[in-house]
Formats: structure tokens, C-alpha cells, sequence
């Protein structure tokens, strides 16, 4: 299997911030990285340095997250979070809706689409048990709906697997949808699909190397268009706990990452 751009994800070194995780993914050999804004936290000098440091570095800053839609106006943090991602050059934006209304969340998400297609970056929606966007169809259906040239889908293998997906919903979806995608495995044991603090929990704390797990990832990468950029989503309690240093973490989850594709 052709090993494609992989990227660290922010949740990975979710007790950093992002000047060092650009240093970790440079240091352990990523291509890539993600960043998570704060819009209180950034000022544009800030964007501009992050951007200027992984260029010298030699990275892409692959996704910047996270477009959280909710009940209510949409708040301006929300465009500022794009104007930013703009600043830094981030590659894609990732948005996840809690608006139980899927009426709004399609206006809302369309209306974070026309802020962002200026800029020429994809907006991609991430669905989930921990979100109102379920699963993929609810996905399609909200993207269809909003009918945006810029708005993508995004995968997440835990979400994707615990929302009761497979893989032929993945392979049906026109390649055109994909921007990139989310990789991690997860274990045999399931939460309750009703127990949103189970499936929080593990999507926080309890993700596993690719190959530690159950999960079909070789057919799931397989559906999705060959060489998609993945961003290496490892939120994991016992990573951190192991490797509290950030470089020695992204090197060890760069090389296990690597050595699964290699089997």
C-alpha cells in the first residue's frame, strides 16, 4: 500500500500548543500537521509567524479546526477561525454541527463555505455519534443540501465504524467529496450509541495505533480516492501517559503508522 502525506493531528498533542506541535511534526519526519484554533488566543501576527515556521520547516499545515456549528446565530469567532486558517495557510477547514435543527445546520455551513471559498480552502464536515451529523447520510444529505462547491466530507474511523458505517457507503461517495481524511483504529468493545460520555471518552482518550485495533482500515482506505492527505487522528490517554515528551509521541505514532503500511 502506497504510503500517502500523512499529517499530525492537533489532538494528538492536545496539551501543546501550536508552535509545538509544528516542531514535533517536523522533528519526527510528518509532512503535515493540524492546527486547532482558539480565535481569542491568535492575532494575526501570530497566523503569519505559525505560517513563516512551518515553511521553514518544510510542512503543510493540512487542517485547521474547529468550525463548531451550534443552536443560535453563528458567532463571528467562527469566520475569524477562517480568516486565520487563511493567514496560516491551512489546507482544509473541519466543521462538526450540534444544531439539532439540520434546516440550520445546512444554512449555517453553507454561509462558513462562502466565507471560506474566497480563500480557496475546503470546508469539511465530520459526522459522528457525538454530533448531531450522526453518520454519513446525514452528512451527504446536509452537503447535498447546502450545495457548495468547497464542502467536503470528512471520515474518521471511529466515528465512521461506532455510527454503524461501511465501507460501501464510503466507496459510493463521488471521490470529488473527499478532501482528505481521518486515520486511527479503535478496539473491539463499543459504547452504548445512546451514552454520549462513553463515546466522547473514547474519542478523547481511547483511540489506538493503526493494527492495534479492529477497525477495516485497509478496505476503508481503499474506498477513499487513492493518495487522499490523512491526518493521523490518535487521541489517546495511554500515548500521552507513555510519551509525555511531544517529539518522542509523534515519532513513536509516525513510526508504528509507517510500519503498518509497510506489513
Amino acid at each position: 500500500m502506497t504510503v500517502p502525506l500523512l499529517s499530525l493531528a492537533s489532538g494528538v498533542l492536545p496539551e501543546h500548543p501550536a508552535e509545538t506541535l509544528a516542531d514535533a511534526a517536523s522533528a519526527a519526519g510528518f509532512a503535515a500537521f493540524g492546527v486547532r484554533i482558539e480565535p481569542c488566543e491568535w492575532s494575526d501576527r501570530r497566523a503569519h509567524d505559525l505560517a513563516r515556521r512551518a515553511e521553514d520547516e518544510g510542512l503543510l499545515i493540512l487542517d485547521a479546526e474547529v468550525l463548531w456549528i451550534k443552536a443560535g446565530k453563528l458567532p463571528p469567532d467562527l469566520f475569524r477561525l477562517i480568516d486565520l486558517a487563511a493567514i496560516m495557510g491551512a489546507k482544509n477547514l473541519l466543521a462538526v454541527s450540534s444544531d439539532p435543527d439540520e434546516g440550520s445546520t445546512v444554512e449555517k455551513f453553507a454561509r462558513l463555505c462562502d466565507h471560506a471559498r474566497p480563500i480557496g480552502i475546503p470546508v469539511s464536515l465530520e459526522f459522528g455519534r457525538f454530533t448531531t451529523v450522526p453518520d454519513i447520510h446525514a452528512a451527504r444529505r446536509i452537503l447535498g443540501a447546502a450545495a457548495r462547491p468547497n464542502a467536503r466530507l470528512l471520515v474518521d474511523p471511529l466515528h465512521w465504524s461506532r455510527s454503524g458505517g461501511c465501507v460501501e457507503d464510503v466507496a459510493s461517495a463521488p471521490a470529488s467529496l473527499f478532501a482528505y481524511a481521518q486515520l486511527c483504529d479503535a478496539g473491539p468493545d463499543r459504547p452504548d450509541p445512546e451514552d454520549f460520555n462513553a463515546i466522547r471518552a473514547e474519542a478523547l482518550d481511547g483511540r489506538l495505533l493503526p493494527g492495534e485495533g479492529v477497525l477495516p482500515l485497509r478496505a476503508l482506505l481503499d474506498a477513499l480516492p487513492p493518495g487522499l492527505p490523512l491526518s493521523i487522528e490518535l487521541r489517546s490517554r495511554a500515548l500521552r501517559d507513555r510519551f509525555p515528551d511531544p517529539i518522542a509521541r509523534a515519532a513513536h505514532l509516525l513510526e508504528r503508522t509507517l510500519g503498518w503500511y509497510r506489513r
